[in-house]
């Protein structure tokens, strides 16, 4: 836990120094900021579909900083000094998944806030938003490292994890907004289940695909 720790503490201080983590909550904001001009000030409109719209620019934040998850280490060869420590590529991509989330995941939560204001949201839906957002957020971590894992190496590697991420994330966006107007509770669980197989799931086949690639 401790190795687990030390490894999570450097990437989420490399992304502080990078200024990443200030990226997904500035582009929260900007298109919360914008969507009233496209689509009119007209009150009961913005409360009706900024919920939708939230969970679409938490999605597209998410994947801001992917092409520097694991890109920059392996071109630096500091994933093959990890490695000849002794240590797993499966702890590796965990401690990059848990710093991944703590960078974005939180933030846009509470960017969320003044986003949710600014598009007229009552109470209610903000309570639900934030609480699908603390469940699905690690679901879009997962999946943005997933697609970091496959396509390090390649050229325009960011734009290629961005058309990868995107069909896969559909399932979560349904799910995720689909919590707003579900009162029986199924959509925040199908949204957990989906989140916590990508979790397990990500360590293991990131890893692999690390290895892979060093191969």
């Amino acid at each position: 836990m401790r190795l687990l720790w030390l490894l999570a503490r450097r990437d989420l201080a490399q992304a502080w120094a990078s200024g990443g983590l200030w990226l997904p909550v500035a582009f929260l904001l900007l298109v919360a900021s914008l969507y009233p001009f496209a689509v009119g000030p007209d009150a009961a409109l913005l409360a009706r579909t900024g919920g939708g719209m939230l969970w679409i620019a938490a999605l597209l934040a998410s994947l801001l900083p992917v092409d520097r998850l694991i890109a920059p280490d392996r071109d630096a060869g500091i994933l093959d000094q990890i490695a000849l420590r002794g240590i797993g590529e499966e702890m590796v991509v965990l401690a990059r998944l848990i710093a991944h989330w703590l960078g974005f995941g939180p933030p846009l939560m509470i960017a969320t806030l003044p986003a949710a204001a600014l598009l007229k949201l009552d109470g209610g839906t903000i309570w639900m938003l934030e609480l699908g957002l603390l469940v699905g957020t690690p679901a879009l971590a997962a999946l943005g490292l997933l697609v970091a894992t496959l396509t390090a190496g390649l050229r325009s590697s960011g734009a290629l994890a961005g058309l990868l991420a995107l069909p896969l994330a559909v399932p979560l966006l349904i799910f995720g907004a689909g919590t707003l107007g579900d009162g029986s509770g199924a959509a925040l669980k199908f949204l957990a289940a989906a989140s916590l197989l990508l979790v397990a799931l990500t360590p293991f086949a990131g890893g692999a695909a690390i290895r892979a690639g060093r191969e």
